[in-house]
Formats: structure tokens, sequence, C-alpha cells
């Protein structure tokens, strides 16, 4: 079997690397998935791919001039160079075209916009080497041009930004006046959408900027985030859990004042149960579950978790002290393994409780027993425990 660069090479297709993984690869970093650009047209391909035996996963990207084919074990999304003739500001009309540079014109970031041919040469049509090595976000052609075709590139301005640039305040103003001027497009932009770009912001560099950021160019209100964000707690928090790698949401609950900015940001961006859970919990638990004065600080957070009913509260209490910025507790209890209670109603009836109420009381006086001791109570001592009660 043909590897698959050779079947395009004996058609006289040409072939690059697009987009996302040139950049990657220009940095040093391995990328995630590559994409591939290609002269030939869907059917072109299809036709190629079927008579060399080559397995075709249909994922509907076709009308966008996408094929994905399944060799070696691997997928390889390959995509017909492309103009967007018509957009809406969410989805584009497009048209197939054999020109490499109306292709990168379209794409949004001109560090996403090279192609990089198989022999390692560098089709670069807008500065995007100079930029990646200067570390500079910049739109490809006219900024307004570019977000008007599909507002969510403000969010991915941000996105990469927080990837790429050195240090914050680093905008071209006309990026930026660009942005604020169109920032109330995001609004036709589907929540999912939104959200996906937002988590990835969350959790790049200079979060607390481009937060802020999105408070002055007014794009905030249109994402889900509260009118009257706490920006001060959102400064602070960012510091504290800089290291700790916390989910998007412990980093953006921080924002909230209540639970309603909670509910709020879940109407408009579909959020996950879980997301939405781990929301709730901090911004209701962040003030008053916090560590001890003394020589057991873990405790408040350990009888918390025993006394729990539900599922992942340990994870969520990991979250809030990210949240709080607590390292060294956070370390610990991680390696902390919840006790077992270590007395059993099979254990009370061999003592003569007999009746299903009196059991009842009886584990229930001799787990508060048990954690007062901090959980270190064994069986014995417990059941000596009882006879005193």
């Amino acid at each position: 079997l043909l590897s698959f660069p050779e079947l395009f090479e004996k058609k006289n297709y040409e072939l690059r690397i697009a987009g996302g993984a040139v950049r990657d690869l220009l940095s040093g970093v391995t990328p995630q998935d590559v994409d591939f650009a290609t002269t030939a047209t869907p059917a072109e391909m299809k036709e190629m791919f079927t008579s060399a035996g080559v397995r075709l996963i249909n994922n509907k990207g076709e009308k966008h001039g996408t094929i994905t084919a399944r060799l070696h074990e691997q997928n390889f999304e390959i995509t017909t160079l492309r103009i967007d003739v018509v957009t809406d500001g969410r989805h584009a009309e497009v048209e197939f075209t054999t020109d490499w540079h109306k292709d990168a014109e379209r794409r949004d970031l001109t560090v996403n916009s090279m192609f990089l041919g198989l022999d390692g040469t560098l089709y670069d049509f807008f500065n995007g080497y100079e930029d990646l090595k200067s570390k500079k976000i910049r739109f490809v052609g006219k900024a307004s041009e570019r977000i008007q075709e599909d507002y969510l590139r403000i969010l991915r301005y941000f996105r990469f930004y927080g990837r790429i640039a050195e240090k914050p305040g680093d905008h071209e103003p006309t990026t930026v006046q660009a942005i604020k001027e169109n920032a109330k497009g995001l609004a036709g932009i589907s929540g999912e959408r939104i959200w996906v770009e937002l988590k990835k912001i969350l959790l790049g560099n200079h979060v607390n900027h481009l937060v802020q950021l999105m408070y002055e160019l007014d794009i905030a209100q249109y994402i889900g985030l509260p009118l009257d964000g706490n920006l001060e707690e959102f400064a602070r928090v960012t510091k504290n859990i800089q290291n700790l790698s916390p989910k998007p949401m412990t980093v953006l609950a921080s924002l909230f004042k209540g639970k309603d900015d909670v509910t709020n940001l879940d109407l408009r961006l579909k959020i996950s149960k879980e997301e939405k859970n781990l929301g709730l919990f901090l911004v209701k638990h962040r003030q008053e579950l916090t560590k001890a004065v003394g020589p057991e600080p873990l405790r408040p957070y350990q009888d918390f978790l025993m006394d729990s009913r539900e599922a992942n509260t340990n994870s969520k209490i990991f979250e809030l002290l990210k949240y709080q910025g607590e390292e060294q507790l956070l370390k610990e209890m991680q390696e902390w393994t919840v006790p077992t209670f270590p007395v059993s109603g099979h254990d009370l009836r061999k003592m003569g409780v007999t009746s299903g109420k009196e059991i009842g009381t009886a584990l229930q006086q001799l787990r508060e027993e048990w954690k007062r001791s901090g959980y270190h109570m064994d069986k014995e001592e417990l059941l000596s425990c009882l006879k005193r009660l």
C-alpha cells in the first residue's frame, strides 16, 4: 500500500500540511493532529482513495471540502483549498480553488495561515512565521473583515494570545478597536462553540489580563459572563492557581457573586452538569469551608467529605483547595484516603442491641465519636464507648 502522499504525487495533486500543525511544528511543539490541504477536489480524492483501497470515514465534512482517510490506524483530514464566498458571521459557503494564497487569506490569524510542504518548504503569505517568532497575534488582512466572517474569531484571538504572546497588553490598537466594534456579533454564536474557546482561554496564560480585557471591550455580556463580575476576586484567584492545573470552572467561579451567575452562564453556554455543580459548590463553600487553625488544618475538608452523601465530593474539594491557593493542603488531601467506619449493625446485634431503630441511633452516635477522634478510634474503642453510652 502506498503512503497517502505518494497517491497525491502520482496524480500531480499538491499536498501540504496546513494551519495549526504548521504553527506547532515551527514552535517545536508536537501537533495534536495534523491537517492537510490539497489542490484535489473532494470528488477527486474519493476517486483516488477508493481505487487505492483506502478506507474513507464519512464525517459530513465533504461539503466544506474535507475528506477523512483512515490509513495505518490513523485518521487523516485532507481539505481542498477553498474560498469563502458568502459568510454570515457563523458559517461560510465555500467554493474550491487551486490557489494557495487565496486559501491562506480566509484563515483567521497569521500564525495559523501557513502551509508546510512535505519536503520542508514553508509557504507563508502573511508573515506568520515572523509573527510566531516575535510572539505576535494578528489577524490575516483586516481584523474587522476576518471577525465579521465568524465572530467566534474574537475568542480565538484571545485563546492564541494566551498561548503564544509573551506578556499581557501587547495588542495592536486597530485589532482591539475591531474587537470592540464587533463584540455584539458574539451574541449570535452558539453557546457550545463559545464554551470550547472560553475553557481554553481560562487555562492559558495571561488569563487575568484577557478576562479584564473582555470586560473593557464589552464582550463579557454576550458570552454569558456576569455584568458585574468580581474582577478583584478573579485577579486574586488566578494568582492562587497558577501551577495547580485547575478545571476551567474553578477559575471562572471567582467572577461569580452568587449562584444566579452560574445559572445564567449555564443558560447561555449549556455547560455540563458536572461543570455546573462544581460552579455552584465553589460559590457556596469558598467562604466558610476553609482550613482550621491548629495542628489539623485539613479537618474541616475531611469532615465535609465524610458527611457528604454526594458523588465526586472529593474532586470538588480538590478544586476548592486550588481556588484557595492551598497547594500544600491540596497535596495532603489528595494523598488522604477516606477511612472506613469500623462498626456495623452486625457488631451491635452481637452485643445485644436488637431493634433496628436503636441500632440506627447507636451507629449515628458512634459515628460522631469516631469523627471527633479524627477517624482514629478502632472497633474495640468504639464498642467500649457504646457500653458507656
